[in-house]
């Protein structure tokens, strides 16, 4: 089933929203003082034409603010869609990804890898801002196999949902550098907007489509 949700969509109508709510304070605040001023002003001598002149450019400067406002909310909300719409151009075709990368969701994550040795040594997994969450040591066997991890910390602690990265510093039994490669070929099944970045579903695994290398036509 084809999933494409956008939190950064969301995200930006409510930023937006909030922009024109301020917008619309200080356009009913300079009307109130503009009235009241009027309503105020000596017979004898009243407000300077000039005076007025300017203020009302104030005025239809707050008003063209809260205008333009509107318009870039709406084309903000465009691009979105145009951008959730190529995404889903992507299912049913099939990508090479690096899958290094790849989303926590639900206190879920896998990475798909691959080596050519058995090896022994250790893995480090990196929130976005590249801050290690959780590590420790490991045994992998030759070939390719699936990471899993549950989503807890190095302190004990739950990780929030979102992207993570995967490394990891093997050798083999002649304690040679042995290289473990992430990259991963699929069909994309599903794309999933709820973390705010468009995440490629591929065979059970989750793929930043920030991560993809390669588009083609299934074989």
């Amino acid at each position: 089933m084809t999933t494409v949700t956008s939190a950064s969509s969301t995200l930006a109508q409510s930023q937006s929203t909030s922009a024109q709510q301020g917008l619309m304070a200080s356009y009913d605040l300079f009307l109130s003082i503009l009235t009241t001023q009027i309503q105020n002003q000596d017979p004898l001598d009243p407000m300077d034409s000039a005076e007025y002149t300017s203020q009302l450019v104030q005025y239809s400067s707050v008003e063209q603010g809260i205008q333009q406002n509107k318009n870039l909310e709406n084309i903000i909300a465009t691009l979105q869609s145009n951008q959730s719409m190529s995404y889903v151009s992507y299912i049913g075709n099939e990508i090479s990804a690096d899958a290094s990368t790849t989303l926590l969701s639900g206190g879920e994550a896998s990475w798909a890898y691959e080596i050519k040795e058995d090896a022994t040594g250790t893995f480090a997994i990196r929130d976005a801002a590249g801050s290690v969450v959780y590590s420790g040591d490991i045994e992998l066997e030759a070939g390719s196999g699936s990471f899993q991890w549950n989503g807890q910390t190095d302190s004990g602690t739950d990780a929030p949902a979102g992207t993570y990265s995967i490394s990891f510093d093997m050798q083999d039994a002649s304690s040679r550098a042995e290289n473990v490669t992430t990259a991963i070929k699929g069909i994309v099944e599903s794309v999933d907007w709820s973390s705010g970045e468009a995440i490629l579903k591929i065979d059970g695994h989750s793929i930043p489509v920030s991560s993809v290398t390669a588009v083609s036509s299934p074989s």
